[in-house]
């Protein structure tokens, strides 16, 4: 796979756990019906943080290598 192709899902993964993050925030704001709702609701948006850095550091390695490359290639 090239850079620009990790950089991309990367990048969809984020735009994903961004849509998680305000479903489950949504949630949690309307005053989930029952605990378990609301505990399941926190849970989501742990969860979709954690997705989100995660997708965070894909992509900064691969701007991070891309520019490695383009000093290469300047040289």
């Amino acid at each position: 796979m090239q850079i620009s192709g990790i950089m991309n899902t990367a990048r969809q993964g984020m735009t994903t756990e961004t849509a998680r993050f305000d479903r489950a925030a949504r949630t949690v704001a309307g005053g989930a019906s029952a605990d378990g709702d609301l505990a399941a609701g926190m849970m989501d948006i742990i969860s979709a943080e954690i997705g989100f850095r995660a997708n965070a550091a894909v992509f900064e390695t691969g701007a991070d290598l891309w520019e490695v490359l383009a000093t290469i290639k300047r040289d």
